[in-house]
């Protein structure tokens, strides 16, 4: 193997200028302290008027279902992807559905819910005699309310939901009703949902962000031992606001989904931290070594500035890659995204440098403590995890394996009826519904639009397609302009597994019969996940070769470039399997958020994941592998700078990783079950990768690989447009390569 030779002191452009904005900053303090107040101090206010430029759609455009549920809308005024609302009555022993005064009151009862909903598009077995509306022992018979969309409003990423106003007429006239003697329940996924503990009148990113800052404070007084733990809150604090103003720009040029928000919100506070975090230690490091106080500015920014901006770009290009994705809330995201590392790394780099210039040293003249022992611990570790490293890379690679084997078998899309809602009477009229066999299809139904001439052959076809419990084709305010629309019930909860089945061969048999098209909010779910998770390849692969590029220039090596990337990919397929685990399975899931498993994981949570996790999780790599790379340079020992690398960052690596784990935790506490489970991601993310990954793994592989780690082929070198470099005393070549089994 032919490498190229090591230099101990590479000529290094990006690290000159770096040192030469570093200088003509502190050059400049005044002018740069003063331009960013101003651009903070308009932030907050962009920060104020953001939310109400944003939008809360989570649709897919062009989809089969999101079209014919867009002409249920506009010819019907109801139903498409918002779940309806059921009344379910369970007739005294004896009496069945069938009976006249049974089938009176059912009438009486779609008045009720008529005026207390009015343009509702409403059928029972009273208005229809379909058995469809019934159970077959008789006795169980609901009525199905489909609200106008007047009354409905997009409350978040699980689609479309009833207003308050609206449900508490619906219940109120559902309460007064009696059936056969019988009283009525009403239930519907808005019912539940609302019954979910935890549910706590939607998020307030402000509080979330407080949370958070205090919990990255605490752990910054632990690190720095010095009020020099304010100094990369304070870089937060500007990057936040400033990056929240050029999103409400971004809302004149494009849609910006209210999430993005929340992502700015923490993720900025976490990446801010993270990269003031870096510079600095380094920063701090260099004084201990006897530098002045602008000489060791000037040298954390060359080399601790070098990671950072070399980090940010990587992470930028994780969430850049969303783009590619075919849904414009994801594509929102991308945006945003891109815009936290940016500005992160801008401020980490402009107005870092004035902060340490002027009060750095102040802030740190007294500890608390010695912070010294940590590096120390660090070395002690990484010795170990040299000493069984073979051990080490099986055991950490066997757990996230493991991991993305139970992420192979998850169910992306929204929670099945049973796992929402308490023990109200919503959640009572469920389980009568599926004590009846009647299931809970009636609350996510799938929604046929055909020609009204043929609606009764529609219907008839539909229920007999396997999975499919019975289908309705109600006449009245159930068939316009031409138009009919068919109620499907499947056997199962259409969230569910098998009800997804059905949903599928419902669309197979609608594509045989004219002018038939299958909406509702399941058969949305479906479309929007093959039409994200198709694009997802694309995205793979154009984020796998940006960052190999990226990194392949950073470290000069194309083997740690690689590995960084296979490395990371595990990372985040095992973190879906801990959401499987927690959301799916229900791991966890009562003791945490105090809640049953969802039996599915949120269609759009896992991409998300995946673009933050990737980026952040490339962030520490280049933390790690930078410093590595410096002292190897320096040492010419691949195990040595293992243990330099790891006493030097591993701190700052974990104390990074706790800080934005703790960004994401109170996401948690936003009382909104979409966020909750995004949130449950990205913290479960972050400790994979800092506690298996970053401590475990990459210690153990890049001492397992020896000098294999620095190989750059020549040619390889020149494509890169790599700078040349001095050779060291111990260089690389063909005599002295070796198996990747090696331990220099």
């Amino acid at each position: 193997m032919r490498t190229t030779p090591i230099s101990a002191q590479p000529v290094d452009r990006t690290g000159r200028w770096l040192a030469s904005l570093t200088h003509w900053v502190l050059a400049h303090k005044r002018l740069v302290a003063v331009g960013w107040l101003a651009l903070t101090l308009v932030g907050f206010y962009g920060a104020a008027k953001v939310t109400d430029a944003l939008n809360e759609n989570f649709t897919m455009p062009d989809s089969a279902s999101t079209i014919t549920n867009e002409r249920i809308v506009s010819r019907f005024d109801s139903g498409g992807a918002t779940p309806p609302l059921v009344a379910v009555v369970t007739l005294p022993s004896g009496t069945t559905a069938s009976a006249p005064a049974v089938r009176a009151d059912l009438r009486t009862l779609e008045q009720d819910l008529a005026r207390a909903v009015p343009g509702a598009r409403i059928a029972s077995f009273g208005s229809t005699s379909e058995p469809a509306y019934v159970s077959d022992d008789g006795r169980t018979t609901f009525a199905i309310v489909h609200p106008p969309s007047t009354v409905v409003e997009d409350a978040g990423p699980s689609g479309n939901e009833i207003s308050d106003a609206t449900l508490a007429r619906a219940e109120q006239a559902a309460a007064g009703a009696r059936v056969g003697g019988a009283e009525v329940r009403l239930t519907g996924a808005a019912l539940l949902a609302r019954e979910a503990p935890g549910e706590s009148g939607g998020p307030s990113f402000l509080n979330e962000t407080l949370i958070a800052g205090v919990g990255a404070l605490i752990v910054l007084v632990f690190v720095f031992a010095s009020a020099l733990a304010l100094v990369p809150l304070l870089m937060a604090v500007v990057a936040i606001p400033v990056t929240l103003l050029a999103v409400w720009g971004l809302t004149a040029l494009t849609e910006v989904n209210l999430v993005v928000v929340f992502l700015v919100s923490l993720i900025g506070l976490g990446v801010a931290i993270d990269y003031a975090l870096l510079i600095v230690m380094r920063w701090r490091e260099e004084r201990e070594r006897g530098r002045s106080n602008e000489e060791a500015i000037v040298h954390a920014a060359g080399t601790a500035g070098r990671a950072v901006l070399f980090s940010g770009t990587t992470v930028a290009i994780g969430l850049l890659s969303a783009l590619v994705l075919p849904v414009p809330f994801l594509r929102s995201m991308g945006y945003g995204g891109l815009l936290i590392p940016l500005a992160s790394v801008a401020v980490a780099l402009t107005l870092l440098p004035v902060v340490l210039a002027t009060v750095g040293p102040v802030a740190d003249a007294r500890r608390l403590r010695r912070t010294d022992r940590a590096e120390r611990h660090w070395a002690a570790w990484a010795r170990l995890v040299i000493r069984h490293r073979v051990a080490a890379a099986l055991g950490g690679t066997a757990v996230l394996v493991a991991l993305c084997i139970v992420a192979q078998g998850m169910l992306l899309g929204s929670p099945e009826a049973r796992s929402l809602g308490g023990t109200g009477d919503p959640k009572a009229a469920l389980e009568q519904l599926d004590r009846s066999g009647i299931g809970a299809a009636p609350l996510a139904p799938i929604e046929v639009l055909t020609p009204a001439a043929r609606a009764d052959d529609t219907a008839a076809r539909l229920a007999a397609v396997d999975g499919v419990r019975a289908a309705s084709a109600p006449r009245g305010a159930w068939r316009a302009d031409g138009d009919a629309v068919v109620e499907v019930l499947p056997r199962s909860d259409t969230n569910s597994q098998a009800g997804r089945d059905a949903v599928d061969a419902v669309r197979d048999a609608a594509a045989a019969l004219p002018a038939t098209t299958v909406g509702g909010g399941t058969a949305e779910t479906i479309d929007f996940v093959d039409g994200v998770y198709g694009s997802f390849p694309l995205m793979l692969v154009l984020i796998s070769v940006v960052t190999f590029v990226l990194l392949a220039r950073a470290f000069r090596s194309i083997v740690l470039p690689a590995k960084a990337i296979a490395m990371n990919l595990l990372s985040v397929f095992a973190t879906w399997g801990v959401m499987t685990l927690v959301w799916q399975h229900g791991v966890g899931t009562e003791l945490l958020f105090g809640v049953g498993p969802s039996g599915a994981v949120l269609s759009w949570a896992p991409v998300i994941v995946f673009a933050f996790i990737y980026g952040l999780s490339m962030d520490y790599e280049v933390f790690i592998l930078a410093r590595m790379r410096e002292e190897y340079d320096r040492t010419g020992s691949t195990d040595e700078a293992v243990v330099r690398g790891m006493a030097g960052t591993g701190r700052l690596v974990t104390s990074a990783a706790l800080i934005v784990f703790l960004a994401f935790a109170s996401m948690a506490t936003a009382g909104d079950a979409d966020l909750q489970v995004l949130a449950t991601g990205l913290a479960a993310g972050v400790l994979i990768d800092a506690l298996i990954v970053r401590s475990l793994l990459v210690p153990a592989t890049v001492s397992w690989l020896g000098r294999w780690n620095w190989w750059m082929p020549e040619r390889g070198r020149r494509l890169l447009r790599l700078p040349a470099v001095i050779p060291a005393a111990e260089s690389v070549n063909t005599s002295s390569a070796r198996a990747p089994g090696g331990r220099h």
